[in-house]
């Protein structure tokens, strides 16, 4: 079995109000500006390779007022990594060795990703990572799955894909992988136990 991990919330915990509780004085403030400034649709268009620079130009012509905190999430951009997963690691680390051949889906723009692979070693344990910002896909688009299977010349069903994400995982299955819904390393653990994948 081929194991297809996604990053974000699995392996590395990201979470923008990390920064930005460090920028606002109140939660309230914090909660507001992710809302209506940099907010989850301005960041998807990033992982689907938008660049920062123009990212942060068009949040700025929308909120000059704002525009120190907006530039702050490029600059300060590894803020919003506020640690690893170390239990997740711990299964990446335990499959590495055994020999099971693994793979990383992850939305995520393509500079901030080589920033972060070059910080975690354990981002090198995959065979191949497909990274949105860098194909201009983003799950759960079913293409973006298949490019993974395509690029590696592996079959659907024999690959478990992990993923934080209801959706996510739901377009893995739509394309014909297994999946399992990451909701902490324990219940992860025991999954791939379960399966006799990884060895107890």
């Amino acid at each position: 079995m081929n194991i297809v991990f996604d990053i974000g919330n699995v392996l590395l915990h990201w979470d923008p109000r990390a920064l930005y509780r460090k920028v606002f004085a109140s939660e309230a403030e914090v909660d507001w500006f992710l809302a209506n400034v940099c907010t989850s649709a301005w960041n998807l268009e990033q992982d689907k390779g938008r660049s920062f620079a123009d990212a942060v130009a068009e949040a700025t012509a929308r909120h000059p007022e704002h525009a120190e905190a907006i530039a702050a999430y490029d600059t300060r951009w590894p803020e919003t990594l506020t640690h690893v997963i170390e239990g997740t690691v711990e299964i990446l680390e335990d499959l590495k060795q055994q020999g099971t051949p693994l793979y990383a889906i992850t939305n995520w723009h393509q500079d901030k990703f080589r920033e972060t692979k070059a910080r975690y070693g354990f981002l090198c344990h995959f065979r191949d990572i497909v990274v949105s910002g860098d194909e201009r896909l983003i799950k759960p688009d079913p293409a973006i799955y298949r490019l993974l299977l395509d690029r590696n010349g592996l079959e659907a069903g024999q690959c478990l894909f992990i993923d934080d994400s209801a959706k996510n995982v739901a377009g893995a299955e739509a394309v014909g992988m297994k999946a399992h819904h990451f909701t902490s390393p324990d219940a992860l653990r025991a999954e791939l136990a379960a399966m006799g994948i990884l060895k107890a």
